[in-house]
C-alpha cells in the first residue's frame, strides 16, 4: 500500500487550500460569462476550479444583491493604486466596444487604443490630484493583454476605415456565389439574420415629449432601447421570428404572460444587447428546428445556407453545431452586401413607428386626452404588438429584393421590388400633422436612421455603475400566468353578441352577415372550449358540496348523480336565448 496522501495537497500535487474569492471578481467572472465566455477558461485564468466558477455562476443573484450594498458608487471603490485606472477604464471601453459594434462601426486597433487612452485622462480627472502622475500608453502589448480578457475573437485590427469596402464585398460575391453552386443552395434555402437595435420608445427630436425628455429630470423614455434579431430567406416567403432581447426578464407589463405565447423569442440580460449565449441558445433551440420543419414543408432536402454579421454576439464555433447548416460570416465593414441592412430593417422601423402614430391618433380620438398620456401609457407590451405587426408587414417581394445584391440570381423580377420607407415616412408626417407635431421628411427619417450615439465618458460611467441597479419592477419576481375566469368569459361572449346583433340590424345583405357570425363562431370555438369546462367545473364543485352536506349514501360518486352533457354550440353561448336547430 502506497504512503497516505496529505489532505491538503491535490491531486496534481499543487496546494488545495481554500481560497478566497473577492466580490469584485465574482462580478467579473459572471459578466465573463455573460459575454460567452467558457467557464473552463474562465477558471484557467483564474487558477481556480470549475466547480468554483459553477457555483459562483448559480449564485449570480445574491452576489449582484452583495455587489448593490458593497458598491452604490463607482467611485467609492477607489483603490490607491495604479491598477485601479486601468482596470475601470478597461470597463467603459468594453462598454463603448459593444454600442460601436452593435452601430456597425468600424473598429481598428488604432482606435480602440486612442479611445482607451481618451477614458484613462478622463477618469484620471475624476479620481482626483492623486492620480494626476498615472500614465497610460495603451501600448500593442497592453491591446494584446485586452483582447484575451475582453474576450474580443472576432475583432477587426486593420486601423483604416472601410465603411463601404467595395473591394472586399466585390470578393466575398464571388466566394459566397461559388459556395452556392457547389452546395445546390436555390432561394428557400439561403438566409441571413440580422441585428438592429430598437429605441422602442422615442419620438422625433423636434416634438414636445422629446425636448421634456431632454431637459425634464427623470424622463428616460428615448434612451429605453432592445436588440432585435431578424431575418428570412432569399426567396421571400419565410421571416423568423424575431428574437428580442430586452433588459429586464419580467417587465410590470407582461405580469402574469407566458413567455412562450409572445409574437417574439423572449430573452433578457442587463444591457440588452446580444450575447453569444443568448444567440447560440436562439440558434440551438429555435433556428435548426424551424429549418428542419421548413424544408420539409416545401419538401426540400434540409440543408441551410445562413449568412451572419461578424459581430461579437455570434460566436465563431455556431457552425459545429450542426452539419445541415453552413454558416457563412459576412466580411466586416461591408454592410453593402448584408440583405438586413440593405432596407428591411429601415422598413421595419418605418412600419413600427407608422403604427405607433395611428394608434396615438385612436387613443386621443377615443379618450380625449393628448399625446403626452398616450407616450407615458405605451409599455413594452405595446411595443410587442407593435413589433410583431410590422414585421408582418415587410412585404415578400421586399423580403427577396433586399439580396439583389448579395444573390441577384435568386431575383428575378426587379421590377416587382419597392423601396416602402419613402412612403411609409410621408404617411407618418401626415399623422404626426394631424396630431400637431409640426414635423416634416427630415425628422422622420433622422429618427428611423438614429443609431446608438456614442457615450461619453459620463456616461459610460453611469452605465458601468447601474449596471446591476436597474430599477427593479415588481415584475421582477416571477408572476403566475394569466387564467380565465368564468365571469370575465361571459362577460365578453355578451359583448361580442350585443356588437353582432347591431351589424345585423345595419346590415341589408343576409349572407354577409351569416358569413361574419360564422367565421366569429369559429374563431372564438377555442374560448368556447375553456368556457364550458369552467362551467361543468363548477356546477361540479356545487354538486360535490351538496352531496357532502346532506351524505347522501344512496349516491356513490358525483358523475352518477350528473346527467351526461355535451358542449354548446358556439352560437349558444353568443346567443342564449336563440333557438340552435341541432
Amino acid at each position: 500500500m502506497g504512503p497516505k496522501r496529505n489532505s491538503s495537497t491535490g491531486a496534481d500535487g499543487g496546494n488545495n487550500k481554500r481560497r478566497s474569492i473577492s466580490l469584485e471578481t465574482k462580478l467579473d467572472i459572471i459578466k465573463r460569462t455573460e459575454r460567452g465566455q467558457k467557464q473552463v477558461d474562465i477558471a484557467r485564468h483564474y487558477g481556480v476550479n470549475r466547480s468554483s466558477i459553477a457555483t459562483i455562476i448559480k449564485d449570480k443573484e445574491r452576489i449582484v444583491e452583495a455587489v448593490k450594498e458593497a458598491a452604490p458608487v463607482l467611485m467609492s471603490r477607489i483603490v490607491k493604486n495604479r491598477n485601479f485606472l486601468l482596470h475601470e477604464m478597461e470597463k467603459l471601453l468594453i462598454l463603448w466596444i459593444e454600442r460601436q459594434t452593435r452601430d456597425h462601426v468600424p473598429l481598428g486597433s488604432l482606435i480602440i487604443q486612442e479611445k482607451a487612452r481618451s477614458l484613462f485622462e478622463d477618469l484620471k480627472k475624476i479620481a482626483g490630484p492623486e492620480y494626476a502622475n498615472d500614465c497610460f500608453s495603451a501600448s500593442s502589448g497592453w491591446f494584446s493583454r485586452f483582447k484575451r480578457r475582453a474576450n474580443l475573437h472576432n475583432l477587426r485590427l486593420q486601423g483604416k476605415l472601410a465603411s463601404a469596402d467595395t473591394e472586399t464585398a466585390s470578393e466575398f460575391l464571388k466566394s459566397l456565389e461559388k459556395i452556392i453552386v457547389e452546395g445546390g443552395y436555390n432561394a428557400h434555402q439561403v438566409f441571413s439574420v440580422g441585428e438592429t437595435g430598437l429605441f422602442w420608445k422615442r419620438m422625433p427630436s423636434r416634438t414636445y415629449i422629446s425636448r421634456e425628455e431632454k431637459c425634464a429630470p427623470g424622463h428616460k423614455f428615448a434612451k429605453e432601447r432592445l436588440t432585435l434579431l431578424l431575418g428570412g430567406n432569399a426567396a421571400g416567403d419565410f421571416k423568423l421570428k424575431p428574437l428580442l432581447v430586452y433588459l429586464s426578464e419580467n417587465p410590470r407589463a407582461l405580469k402574469g404572460t407566458v413567455k412562450s405565447s409572445l409574437p417574439v423569442i423572449w430573452k433578457s440580460n442587463t444591457k440588452a444587447l446580444m450575447t453569444m449565449e443568448l444567440f447560440e441558445d436562439w440558434f440551438k433551440n429555435y433556428f435548426v428546428g424551424e429549418m428542419k420543419r421548413y424544408c420539409a414543408s416545401k419538401n426540400l432536402p434540409f440543408k441551410i445556407l445562413l449568412l451572419l454579421d461578424n459581430a461579437p454576439g455570434h460566436p465563431y464555433y455556431i457552425a459545429d453545431f450542426n452539419d445541415k447548416i453552413k454558416i457563412v460570416l459576412l466580411p466586416p465593414n461591408t454592410s453593402i452586401v448584408q440583405p438586413m441592412d440593405r432596407g428591411i430593417t429601415a422598413s421595419f422601423k418605418a412600419y413600427y413607428l407608422r403604427r405607433i402614430f395611428s394608434q396615438a391618433i385612436a387613443f386621443i380620438d377615443r379618450e380625449k386626452r393628448n399625446l403626452r398620456d398616450f407616450w407615458k401609457a405605451y409599455n413594452i407590451y405595446n411595443a410587442l404588438q407593435n413589433i410583431a405587426g410590422a414585421w408582418g408587414d415587410v412585404k415578400e417581394m421586399n423580403l427577396s429584393g433586399v439580396w439583389k445584391n448579395l444573390c441577384p440570381q435568386f431575383v428575378d423580377n426587379l421590377s416587382d421590388f419597392e423601396e416602402p420607407v419613402e412612403s411609409v415616412t410621408e404617411e407618418i408626417v401626415e399623422l404626426g400633422n394631424k396630431m400637431d407635431l409640426d414635423l416634416d421628411v427630415t425628422d422622420v427619417k433622422e429618427l428611423l436612421d438614429s443609431r446608438f450615439e456614442e457615450l461619453t465618458t459620463d456616461e459610460l460611467i453611469e452605465k458601468e455603475t447601474h449596471l446591476n441597479l436597474e430599477v427593479k419592477e415588481e415584475s421582477d419576481i416571477p408572476q403566475p400566468p394569466r387564467t380565465f375566469t368564468r365571469q370575465k368569459m361571459a362577460a365578453a361572449f355578451k359583448s361580442i353578441s350585443e356588437g353582432l346583433a347591431i351589424f345585423e340590424e345595419e346590415d341589408a345583405n343576409m349572407e354577409r352577415i351569416a358569413k361574419v357570425k360564422r367565421g366569429v363562431y369559429d374563431c372564438l370555438a377555442c374560448y368556447s372550449e375553456i368556457f364550458e369546462g369552467k362551467k361543468k367545473r363548477t356546477v361540479q364543485t356545487s354538486i360535490e358540496t351538496y352531496f357532502k352536506k346532506v351524505k347522501n349514501p344512496a349516491v356513490s360518486s358525483v358523475s352518477d348523480a350528473l346527467p351526461s352533457t355535451s358542449s354548446a354550440p358556439m352560437q349558444k353561448i353568443l346567443n342564449p336565448d336563440e333557438d340552435i336547430d341541432e
